[in-house]
């Protein structure tokens, strides 16, 4: 059986070599290649390969967002990540999101290959460093929620402060008065340790607001 294999690559070399690689072996066919992440998500869904093997930093959407597009649709393959990304968070978000397999591009060629073929058969493979790293990963505790000291209502607020709002248009969007505003706002400064407004919006844009908004 041919295994049908997808490169997502936005340099042109790296899709070259690979392409040249995987040609040499016999029960392995190239049957489509992507610049940018989109592109991935098309070619595959065009082809419909076995295996994606997929880069992280790409234009356009990035490999961790290419595999989130793929757990949405109708086709999807085995995704072996190869990859020049070393750090822990790529790797541990890359696995979360459905990664068969995840390579340094330093990686041996033999283990590519090896890689392609276990990922085919839906069998995952990571070098022992990298199994080593990932289970390290995972026992570490969450970092800190940087807006614990907030309420509910103060994190909604720090919301809509990012969101450029007036007080009085957080009043009306919360239904609340726009002296309480001015109260939550006063709490939200001295909590978090800022002096005004606007480090107030660089501190909720910078921790991600939105993403510790309460959620009843």
């Amino acid at each position: 059986m041919t295994i049908r294999v997808v490169i997502a690559d936005d340099h042109r070399v790296v899709r070259d070599g690979l392409c040249y690689l995987l040609g040499q072996e016999p029960d392995i066919q190239v049957v489509g290649e992507a610049g940018d992440g989109r592109q991935a998500v098309d070619v595959v869904a065009a082809t419909r390969p076995d295996v994606l093997l997929l880069d992280l930093y790409m234009p356009g959407l990035d490999g961790h967002a290419v595999l989130a597009a793929l757990n949405d649709a109708p086709h999807r393959p085995g995704v072996v990540v190869l990859t020049s990304a070393t750090d822990d968070e790529h790797l541990v978000r890359a696995v979360h999101a459905g990664a068969t397999s995840y390579l340094l591009k330093t990686a041996p060629a033999e283990d590519v290959i090896a890689a392609v073929r276990d990922a085919s058969t839906g069998t995952a493979s990571l070098s022992p460093e990298l199994l080593t790293r990932l289970t390290q990963a995972l026992r570490r505790p969450p970092p800190p929620d940087p807006l614990q000291p907030l309420s509910p209502r103060e994190r909604e607020v720090l919301q809509l402060i990012a969101r450029g709002h007036s007080n009085r248009q957080i009043a009306r969007d919360l239904a609340i008065g726009e002296q309480t505003v001015k109260t939550h706002v006063r709490s939200i400064l001295t909590k978090l340790e800022l002096q005004d407004r606007v480090q107030a919006v660089i501190f909720a844009l910078r921790h991600q607001a939105d993403r510790y908004k309460h959620r009843p």
